[in-house]
C-alpha cells in the first residue's frame, strides 16, 4: 500500500488532532490481523452490537477499554508452567491458541452499555447518545397578537 504524508495538511489546521488521528487509524486499520473474526450487527436506530470469536477464553483472559472513541478488546491466554507430562501429545493440531489485541474506531458519541461472554462468543453493545444539545429541537410557531 502506497503512504501518503500528511504533515503539511496537519500544520495548516488549528485543532486538527481529530482529524490526525482519524487518519492515522486509517491507514493503521490495513496493518491489523483478522483473528479473531467479528460480527457488526444494528440492532436499531442507535444501538450496535460488535459479537467476535472468543472460543477457548474465559472472562479473567478477556479486557476492554475506551480511549478516545477506540474500543480495545484484548484476548490473553494464560502461559502453563506445567510439566511436560501434563502437555497433550497430538496426532493433528489444528487450533492454535494465540493471544489477539482488535481496536475498533467508534463514533462520535458512541458508548459500551455492556459486554457478555455466551457460548464461545463475546458480544459487545454500543449506543450512540446524543448530547441534548446536539438532538433535533421543534421549534414552535407563535400566532400574532390580535
Amino acid at each position: 500500500m502506497r503512504n501518503i504524508d500528511l504533515s503539511p495538511l496537519y500544520r495548516s489546521f488549528i485543532g486538527s488532532d481529530r482529524l490526525a488521528s482519524l487518519i492515522d487509524a486509517a491507514n493503521s486499520s490495513d496493518n491489523q490481523s483478522t483473528y479473531p473474526p467479528y460480527n457488526i450487527e444494528v440492532l436499531g436506530e442507535d444501538s450496535y452490537r460488535i459479537s467476535m470469536a472468543a472460543a477457548g477464553f474465559t472472562q479473567d483472559n478477556l479486557t476492554l477499554e475506551t480511549r478516545e472513541n477506540t474500543l480495545l478488546v484484548e484476548g490473553k491466554l494464560p502461559t502453563d508452567n506445567a510439566d511436560s507430562q501434563a502437555t497433550p501429545r497430538y496426532l493433528h493440531k489444528g487450533i492454535s491458541p494465540r493471544n489477539f489485541k482488535r481496536k475498533f474506531q467508534l463514533g462520535d458519541y458512541v458508548n459500551v452499555q455492556g459486554a457478555e461472554l455466551s457460548n464461545g462468543l463475546l458480544h459487545i453493545d454500543l449506543k450512540r447518545v446524543l448530547p441534548e444539545a446536539k438532538q433535533p429541537q421543534q421549534i414552535p410557531i407563535g400566532h400574532p397578537n390580535s
